[in-house]
């Protein structure tokens, strides 16, 4: 399996940035992809915010696992961490979003009331990996085409505020990731998603990840779209994916339909997935 590296300098460059304006906002609004709640958590986020409240927004909860995105939520509201799972383009999307954020910031804005303070809207800065939706969403936000929307990462140069309402202010960042992943099995799952551009990693080694995955938590969904029968899935992940190449017409071109297997999975033609599994009680997040 090849190793993916995926830290270019302008992320080195998002990331100061953000250190620098961080002071200037009220709460982060972190997005998380809902199909790796857990692998899309970048954890310069965590340093950066310091003691700053902070929001995450599960993104892409029409891609994901219901039943794992509200396990996800339940998780979180044990950890006592607000959250919330949206699709970006549902109309009620931001006023949920801004309802949350004030029940957040509640006390901190009563105090500046009762100083005499004039009102203000509240400010956030919204961080998270690439494409993760946080264009889409700003746009909706502030229902305008304010940032560019992409459907490969890195869309996003710079820095931007953006005017939501009269209630809240939003900078808007790079999507970034960071300098060192903990494991080759988190690189996978971002690449399968979207998160890390296609030149950076070699498809069949996602592929085969997919494929081990889906044979796994929804192998019924493999055998519907590849016309694949029971037997097929005892075959090693090599195998079925020569398998499927030859099922999909490709012949022996497994390149091809590798990358065929990733967009499937990533337009939702093997069904919603969550590749993060929910935490059990006293066990460690997959």
């Amino acid at each position: 399996m090849s190793t993916i590296n995926w830290f270019p300098g302008h992320m080195a460059k998002a990331i100061r940035q953000m250190e620098e304006n961080i002071h200037l906002v009220d709460i982060v609004f972190e997005l998380v992809d809902a199909r790796i709640p857990a692998s899309s958590r970048n954890p310069e986020v965590a340093r950066i915010a310091q003691n700053k409240p902070h929001l995450v927004i599960l993104t892409k909860k029409d891609l994901a696992d219901p039943q794992q995105t509200t396990a996800w939520l339940n998780y979180y509201r044990q950890q006592h961490q607000p959250a919330i799972a949206i699709d970006s383009r549902a109309n009620v999307t931001p006023k949920q979003i801004t309802k949350i954020a004030l029940d957040i910031l509640a006390d901190k804005l009563a105090a500046e009331q009762a100083k005499g303070l004039k009102e203000r809207p509240m400010r956030a800065m919204t961080v998270g990996v690439p494409n993760v939706g946080k264009s889409t969403l700003l746009n909706h936000l502030v229902q305008r085409k304010a940032a560019q929307v992409g459907d490969t990462p890195g869309v996003t140069k710079g820095q931007q505020w953006l005017r939501s309402s009269k209630h809240l202010e939003l900078l808007d960042t790079p999507g970034i990731l960071w300098p060192k992943f903990k494991d080759q099995i988190t690189a996978q799952k971002l690449a399968l998603t979207g998160a890390i551009k296609e030149k950076l990693y070699a498809k069949d080694d996602v592929a085969l990840y997919a494929l081990s995955f889906f044979r796994q938590y929804h192998p019924q969904a493999l055998q519907e779209r590849y016309h694949l029968g029971q037997e097929d899935l005892t075959l090693s992940d090599v195998d079925l994916l020569l398998k499927i190449t030859a099922k999909v017409g490709m012949r022996d071109d497994y390149e091809r339909a590798s990358e065929r297997l990733i967009l499937d999975a990533r337009r939702k033609k093997l069904g919603g997935f969550t590749l993060d599994r929910a935490p059990v009680a006293g066990e460690p997040i997959e």
